[in-house]
């Protein structure tokens, strides 16, 4: 049986920090192997809407857990100096003991660029940022490396230490759909592939892309780990999941993926058992999971007890 790895996001907009806290707290004791955060400094809807800043929230999650994985899906390569945001993601490391996985993408909300001064650059050259970043990271990470100077197209910095270094090797999770760019830089330089949940149905599709990218590079396919990020609708019988599946399909029509469609994972305990197999059967051994409801940890702990066990 594949090693399947089940995260889970934490409550984050519109939330206390004690909300994210418990939560957090509980979605570890389910036994959910990591914690996930989006990195938005405004709320996706509008700049008005209270939200957790992702790094913050991250190392006060890693000072009150144990055990689960901590990761941001994801955060903009561009959105920070990418200097400081390595420094940052190696202190979270340290305090969370060697838990952080570091989720990048080339971010896509132009006013959380510019109305924090930085530049909000046309899509290739945010992707071709997100490449430069990468390399910047595993550089400043590296036990062997005592200052780095690198002069990148986007990226640059001179004689940077990062001390403490991270506690482990960070594993670095490049998340986005783009065939031609965005997995060809998952293929070369990440440890974990992360498909958006809006292209949940394509994920047969990007798979093969990234494995041909995997291929011409000549990486073995096993050195990246695929991950979904999804929304999970899921009730104990089918009278009470299929008016919560229509509910969820109102609420996030295709944002989060479509809760009906051929890779959904939504219904009961055993359709969701069924729909995540045909996951795995695709190569995706990791999820990251949104549980749809008015209080996500009744879905959470439904998952736990009734489908996690059966992959593990």
């Amino acid at each position: 049986m594949a090693n399947v790895h089940f995260g889970v996001t934490i409550p984050q907009i519109k939330r206390t920090w004690e909300e994210s806290r418990d939560a957090s707290r509980e979605f570890e004791a389910m036994g959910f192997d990591s914690l996930w955060v989006c990195d938005h400094l405004y709320g996706p809807q509008s700049p008005s809407i209270p939200i957790l800043e992702a790094w913050s929230l991250l190392a006060a999650v890693g000072a009150v857990t144990e055990k689960a994985e901590l990761g941001t899906l994801v955060t903009p390569a561009g959105m920070r100096n990418a200097a400081q945001l390595g420094k940052v993601i190696a202190t979270v490391d340290s305090i969370a003991g060697g838990r952080v996985i570091a989720g990048l993408g080339g971010g896509w909300m132009r006013r959380e660029f510019t109305d924090f001064g930085m530049p909000f650059l046309s899509t290739g050259q945010r992707l071709k940022q997100l490449d430069e970043t990468v390399q910047l990271f595993r550089r400043m990470w590296d036990p062997e490396e005592k200052e780095v100077t690198f002069n990148g197209r986007f990226v640059q910095c001179e004689g940077v230490v990062c001390e403490p270094k991270p506690p482990r090797r960070v594993p670095i999770l490049v998340g986005g759909a783009g065939e031609k760019v965005t997995l060809r830089i998952a293929a070369q330089h990440a440890d974990i592939w992360n498909n958006l949940a809006g292209h949940q149905h394509a994920l047969p599709q990007k798979v093969a892309a990234l494995r041909e990218h995997m291929a011409n590079l000549g990486r073995p396919e096993s050195e990246v780990t695929i991950s979904q990020q999804c929304l999970v609708t899921i009730a104990p019988d089918e009278a009470s999941a299929g008016p919560m599946v229509d509910t969820a399909k109102k609420i996030f029509g295709g944002h989060l993926g479509d809760p009906t469609g051929p890779l959904a994972i939504s219904g009961t305990p055993e359709r969701v058992r069924e729909q995540i197999q045909k996951h795995i059967d695709l190569g995706c051994t990791m999820f990251v999971m949104e549980f749809f409801g008015r209080d996500p940890k009744v879905g959470a702990a439904l998952f736990a007890e009734k489908v996690a066990p059966h992959f593990k």
